[in-house]
This record gives structure tokens, C-alpha cells and sequence, in this order.
């Protein structure tokens, strides 16, 4: 079994590789589906998985509902129904003993249960004890962070890995970082990234298990400075010239749209991994700034609207009562109970661009202006149920294959920290999640 030493010895002998829980939720149906792609890829020999097989299985509350999720991966797959090789786990947030029993049998975890705030700390929990690895896709931060300060030092004792945001939220921002320093010739020292999501006729939808996570984020916003405070992370020298802040608001020339400042976890990911890179590999920190294109002013006018009544309501317990209970309406038809339908996903697209500055090689990024920039993309299909679960399962992958590659110990770490030095990028791009370099302008 291709496996470094932490992993070898908490794996050895589990009956599953991956095991997904919360299968039967809406994100986890479309996890299930990569994964059995994942699975055949692996019968097919692609991949160094032992023996040339995924062992797998799904995990939750109803053996009826995932098995009903089992069937419809294999109808959309075109295949026949699952066989047995799938396992299939009965497993309850609430229940202690049965998450832990899940835990024991895989070699890792795939968490689609969310939002991580109330649902996510039992399933870490019961990981780091029985010594199976981690991954979720939270775009939590206080969820995040808290995981690292209770469960780092006891995960890096049980050689595990515990891996947040590997969804849409973060890995194209953080591995898009990583990939635009690692294409610079010289030192890079800055990065702003700009998403655009590009919809059909059919428009953009996205699930309100998303619009809840976000209601409960900004509420608790107070409480990430306290935990903050509490890791106490030593403050990330500025290398190179110091990136300006950009208002909330701004004109990109470069994009012929309104932008605004990206309000999801890529900037504190990717400040946690530069802070691991830095402290643990002694490599240069890169400044980063995340930012959303919008549009016209029409689509401006309306979000501000929306954004002041959002901020207005998520103060109080009846406002959140209220955002919660019609995303629909607060959310001007985004966020829906139904999900997006398959047609909209079909026509939905994302391009994440990526502005980097830096030295060239020779040039002392503590003297001058810098004098080389690089722009670099990362493209995908619809982020939230198409592009997500493919970051997940590559990452997951990329945990179990690309072993030797992963930080020397075990415990909780960002997207980059984790895969720096894997495959994950190859892997990415050849699902289709593409990183791509647009420019590289002389010195």
C-alpha cells in the first residue's frame, strides 16, 4: 500500500480507503458520483491505490436514502446498479459510538455534513480518536481554525490528517496561489485573484445549506478575533511592497466590471497556509487579496440592496431566524431549498485569475519595487456541486496516494500546507478543474 508512515500504521488493515458521510445530503450525491468515477478510474489502473481498487462506502442516517444515492450514481454513470463492493454505513452526527465505529473502518473520511459549526466537530472528533484522516469543505473559518487549535497536536500524535476547505472553497484560491509562485522566475511576493462565474440561460443556483453557513458566519464573526487571539499566530512578515487594500466597492479596468472584496474563507485559508510554508518551510509569505467581479452597475445597485438588509438582519436571532427561513427571497433567488437543477449547472462556469507580482531571481525582494508580474487561471465547471466534489476526491486522492508527499506529520492543515508538494494540480487538471498560465510579461 502506497502509504507514508503516519498513515500506514493508523490505515493498516481498514476495510474502506474513503468512506462518504453525509452521502445522501445535496452536495454529498454529487461526492458519491466522483467517487465512484474515482473507483472506476482506479479498476481501470489509473492510479496507485493497492491492488488497483477503491474500497469505498457511504455513510448516514437512512440505509434507504443511500442506497437510493448508490443507484442514482450508477444510472448517471451508466452502469447497473452498485454492487457489493460499495459498503454501506449507518452513521448519526448525534451518535458518538457510530461515528467512531465509521472512523475505524476507513482509511479516510470525506465529510459533506455541514454547516461544520454544528454538525462538523464530532466527525473530527471522531477521526483524530480512531485514527482515520479528514477532509471537508467548509468555507468556515471560526469552524476551521477552532479544528486546528483543539485537534492539531493530537492529530500530528496519531499521524492523521485533518484537511478543511477542500471544496470550492478554498482549493482553487490557495493551490492557484501556490501555482502562480511556483510559475514565476524569481520571488513572488503579492497576489490578487479575481472570480467570475459565468451562468446560462438558465441563471445560477446554490443550495441553502451554503446561505445558512454564511448567516452563521458573519454572526459569529466577533468570536474568530477571540479564537485568533487565543492560537495567537505570530504576525506574517511583509516581504516585497505592501499590498494596497482595495475599497469594499471598486471599478477593475482589467475586467470592464464592478468587483467587490471576496466575502468567503480564501483569504484566511491561503494566509493560513502561507503562515505554515513560512514558519515550517522558511519560504517567503505572499501577500493576498480575494475579490469577486459583479458586473454592471444594475447588478451593483441590487447587491448593495441585499447586502445592507443581510448585514441589518444577521445581528439578530429573529433576523437570522428569518434569513434562514427564506433564502430564497433575502438571497434575490440565489440560494434556494432545491438546489440548482442539472440545467443550470450544465451552463454554469467559473475563472478564478490570479494578478501576481514579485523579484526577479537575483533581485532582494527587501530593496526596490518589485519588477516581474504573472497572471495565471484556474477555470472549472459549476463550482458548488461540480467543481466541489471533484476538489474533494483529488485531495482525498491525493491523502492516500501521494503519501510521501504530505507534511513529514500528521494534523490539521489548510489545503496548501497539506499538498504543496503532491500531484493535486495534475490531478485537478486532468478532472477538468484546469490552472493555466495567461501571461508571464518580461522583467
Amino acid at each position: 500500500m502506497a502509504a507514508g508512515t503516519g498513515t500506514k500504521t493508523a490505515a493498516a488493515g481498514r476495510l474502506y480507503d474513503i468512506v462518504v458521510f453525509g452521502a445522501s445530503g445535496f452536495t454529498g450525491q454529487f461526492v458519491v458520483e466522483e467517487v465512484a468515477r474515482a473507483a472506476a478510474a482506479a479498476a481501470a489502473g489509473e492510479g496507485q491505490l493497492c491492488g488497483g481498487r477503491l474500497r469505498w462506502a457511504v455513510a448516514g442516517r437512512s440505509r434507504e436514502k443511500l442506497r437510493a444515492v448508490l443507484e442514482r450514481a450508477a444510472e448517471r454513470l451508466g452502469k447497473a446498479a452498485p454492487g457489493e463492493e460499495v459498503g454501506v454505513l449507518l452513521c448519526d452526527v448525534g451518535d458518538a459510538g457510530s461515528l467512531a465505529t465509521m472512523a475505524k473502518q476507513t482509511r479516510l473520511v470525506l465529510n459533506c455534513v455541514g454547516p461544520y459549526r454544528f454538525f462538523g466537530e464530532p466527525v473530527v472528533e471522531a477521526c483524530v480518536e480512531n485514527g482515520a484522516s479528514c477532509i471537508d469543505i467548509s468555507g468556515e473559518p471560526q469552524f476551521l481554525e477552532g479544528m486546528y487549535l483543539k485537534y492539531n497536536e493530537k492529530a500530528a500524535e496519531k499521524g492523521v490528517y485533518v484537511v478543511g476547505s477542500c471544496g470550492f472553497d478554498s482549493i482553487p484560491a490557495d493551490m492557484g496561489v501556490l501555482y502562480t509562485r511556483d510559475k514565476l522566475k524569481g520571488t513572488l511576493t503579492a497576489v490578487e485573484s479575481f472570480l467570475s462565474v459565468k451562468s446560462g440561460p438558465e441563471g445560477v443556483a446554490v443550495h441553502d445549506g451554503t446561505w445558512k453557513s454564511a448567516v452563521y458566519g458573519l454572526a459569529d464573526e466577533d468570536n474568530l478575533k477571540k479564537l485568533r487571539k487565543q492560537i495567537g499566530y505570530a504576525p506574517l512578515p511583509v516581504v516585497g511592497a505592501k499590498l494596497k487594500k482595495r475599497g469594499f466597492l471598486f471599478y477593475s479596468p482589467e475586467f470592464k466590471e464592478y468587483c467587490i472584496t471576496f466575502m468567503g474563507s480564501d483569504g484566511s485559508v491561503v494566509k493560513r497556509t502561507q503562515r505554515y510554508l513560512h514558519t515550517e518551510l522558511q519560504q517567503t509569505p505572499v501577500q493576498y487579496g480575494a475579490y469577486v467581479t459583479l458586473g454592471g452597475l444594475g447588478s451593483v445597485i441590487k447587491l448593495m440592496f441585499m447586502g445592507m438588509l443581510f448585514l441589518l438582519l444577521v445581528k439578530f436571532n429573529f433576523g437570522r431566524k428569518l434569513l434562514t427561513k427564506y433564502p430564497k427571497f433575502f438571497s434575490g433567488g440565489y440560494f434556494t431549498e432545491e438546489g440548482p437543477t442539472q440545467k443550470q449547472m450544465d451552463g454554469t462556469s467559473f475563472t478564478m485569475t490570479f494578478f501576481g507580482e514579485g523579484y526577479s531571481e537575483g533581485q532582494d525582494p527587501q530593496k526596490g519595487k518589485p519588477n516581474v508580474k504573472i497572471c495565471t487561471e484556474v477555470k472549472g465547471p459549476e463550482p458548488g456541486y461540480i467543481a466541489t466534489p471533484i476538489a474533494m476526491v483529488q485531495a482525498g486522492l491525493s491523502l492516500l496516494e501521494d503519501t510521501a508527499s504530505l507534511p513529514k506529520r500528521g494534523g490539521v492543515y489548510s489545503p496548501g500546507a497539506a499538498f504543496s508538494k503532491t500531484k493535486l494540480i495534475d490531478r485537478l487538471n486532468k478532472r477538468g478543474v484546469e490552472f493555466s498560465v495567461i501571461s508571464k510579461p518580461e522583467v
